[in-house]
């Protein structure tokens, strides 16, 4: 059986593939919307130079990252080893050689990954204006404005992915997301004033 082949089956075996597609909306969501957080506070506030608004976006991803990482791993870790044991107690039998093992071994890293990874390439991809502005490649609008559209069209994006998993209208979907961000555009805004 290839690696693939092997990690679909653990994930299969666990049913953790709903928790790891649960995770990556949940927290790609959280690293967009606090992107979008970030990117509006520094809209709102006075002139903040590209570097501050590069250190404090990179670091906050970075900071979603190592947090989605480390709790997805000890809470799914806990799950396991509580299944397994379960498992073992209900068929008698010591479990600490067979797949049901190997799973509990490898699917919290896998999860935690995804946990991590999710926040973390959204804030990313939000603040690739910024990067790439540093760099010198010409961007149509300033680095700021484009990072916040970026984030909601980051946040319409997960409302799509979502729309498709609940096999609802993804228009719909992606519009209750966007409404989200737009509330939260809207709060910073007021919170200003």
């Amino acid at each position: 059986m290839s690696v693939l082949g092997e990690l679909r089956f653990l994930l299969r075996i666990t049913r953790s593939h709903d928790i790891a597609r649960r995770y990556f909306v949940v927290n790609g969501f959280d690293g967009a919307l606090a992107m979008l957080g970030l990117t509006m506070g520094f809209y709102v506030s006075d002139e903040v130079a590209l570097g501050t608004m590069l250190s404090a976006c990179s670091g906050t991803a970075v900071a979603l990252m190592m947090s989605g990482l480390s709790s997805a791993y000890i809470s799914e870790s806990a799950e396991r080893q509580r299944e397994l044991a379960e498992l073992g107690q209900a068929m008698i039998t010591d479990m600490d050689v067979s797949a049901h093992a190997k799973a509990a071994r490898l699917v919290p890293v896998l999860v935690a990954g995804v946990n991590g990874l999710s926040p973390f390439i959204f804030a990313m991809f939000i603040i690739s204006p910024f990067w790439l502005h540093e760099l010198g490649v010409s961007i149509p609008l300033r680095p700021l404005e484009m990072s916040i559209g970026f984030a909601f069209a980051s946040i319409f994006a997960l409302g799509i992915f979502v729309g498709h998993v609940s096999q609802t209208f993804w228009l719909w979907s992606a519009l209750r997301t966007l409404a989200v961000a737009a509330l939260t555009a809207l709060i910073i805004l007021a919170l200003k004033l």
